[in-house]
């Protein structure tokens, strides 16, 4: 496969997939300012590097909410993988286990819990998306359980689905409403097209039984968005606590405050996170919020980062502001898209090379050795929350 970076991954997935597809893994909400600042902000910091290091060998293992990884980063929840490629879930899942990292499930997979569990034996987190009917939710966290699942990530920055533009001009929806616009996307990519007919439309298989609400343009959002339930708050957090007796991570927290609330009610992360600007448009790129949350709680609990890792010089960067570990989206979802199950595995392959490669040229022999001092602010970046 000639695909030397992430973003060769994600071109080859654009001319594999219709428009509409890509575009709704690809996108923001509204402007796309978060999207990009996301990424922008990564190049608001330079490398210094070390010299004259033996680094003949480096050692990336880690640990990760106080169990080994072989990389300092896991698969973070990707929903509808399913109509990018039949079976992206376990083929991701499956790509996590081979490199020893933790992969986390979403609630709006195409792949059920029990599925995951049975395809791909590793490290394995649910992302559990607070549903109106709250029983619902605690129904899903106890499969968890019952499947051998170690961590429940709670995500908290979706009261509502965010306004995603170019879902609507793509005549967009899951379930799928069929247009002439996107029929005819939808035929501009022949060996898709015939795979989805052969093989029928994938399920969002843990939301099976919720209500599927509007599919007109002004209405769609994800079922998971729909089903939302708006008044979760830190009372129900303490619930789940309560409720689970495994690792518990909070995702979507960008606010010192809020990490100090979070730490407070005894979770065991905490991932700095904007949905990769998928919801709201104009907020702090994560990166960009990182060390405001670090410094709040300390060495307390770990905080990981997420939102526009593309390079192993970007989880260098994370790790070096003080991250325990980034989560990767996108990167892998763009590989299963591209190529099934060898895509996935090649996202991680890049990362893991480029990660390994910017250790040895920043003179850092282990990921204990990436500290502040290897990176400088850009001239005229601004100061970080």
């Amino acid at each position: 496969m000639r695909a030397w970076s992430i973003e060769d991954l994600r071109q080859l997935a654009r001319r594999k997939i219709p428009r509409a597809v890509f575009d709704t893994f690809d996108g923001g909400a509204e402007d796309e300012s978060t999207l990009r600042a996301n990424r922008a902000a990564f190049s608001r910091w330079q490398l210094m590097p070390r010299v004259l290091v033996d680094v003949e060998r480096v050692d990336t293992t880690t640990h990760l909410l106080g169990a080994p990884s072989a990389l300092p980063f896991a698969i973070a929840p990707t929903g509808a993988v399913g109509f990018g490629r039949h079976g992206g879930d376990v083929m991701i899942a499956r790509a996590a286990a081979h490199y020893g990292i933790p992969y986390s499930l979403s609630t709006s997979a195409t792949a059920s819990i029990e599925q995951i569990a049975e395809a791909a034996p590793g490290r394995l987190w649910f992302q559990a998306y607070i549903i109106k009917d709250r029983s619902k939710t605690f129904d899903l966290i106890e499969r968890a359980r019952q499947a051998g699942y170690e961590g429940v990530m709670i995500t908290v920055d979706l009261p509502v689905g965010g306004k995603r533009e170019r879902d609507f001009h793509n005549d967009m929806s899951i379930p799928f409403r069929y247009t002439p616009r996107n029929l005819i996307d939808f035929a501009s990519r022949p060996a898709w097209a015939l795979d989805m007919l052969m093989k029928g439309m994938p399920v969002m298989e843990n939301l099976r039984g919720l209500s599927r609400g509007p599919t007109t343009a002004r209405g769609l959002v994800s079922v998971a968005g729909r089903n939302y339930d708006p008044s979760f708050n830190w009372d129900g957090l303490k619930s789940v606590r309560d409720a689970w007796p495994g690792k518990l991570i909070v995702k979507g927290i960008v606010r010192p405050d809020d990490a100090l609330r979070a730490l407070q009610v005894g979770v065991d992360a905490i991932v700095v996170s904007n949905h990769g600007g998928r919801q709201l448009d104009g907020g702090i790129a994560t990166l960009d919020a990182l060390p405001g949350v670090l410094r709040a709680v300390g060495n307390r609990t770990n905080v990981l980062v997420d939102g526009g890792v593309r390079r192993g010089g970007d989880i260098i960067k994370a790790l070096a502001l003080g991250a325990k570990g980034v989560l990767i989206g996108r990167a892998t979802l763009y590989g299963a898209c591209a190529a099934g199950q060898d895509g996935a595995l090649r996202a991680l392959e890049i990362l893991k090379d480029e990660l390994e490669r910017s250790m040895r040229l920043c003179g850092a022999r282990s990921i204990a050795e990436i500290t502040p001092d290897l990176l400088s602010p850009a001239p005229g970046a601004p100061p970080t929350a």
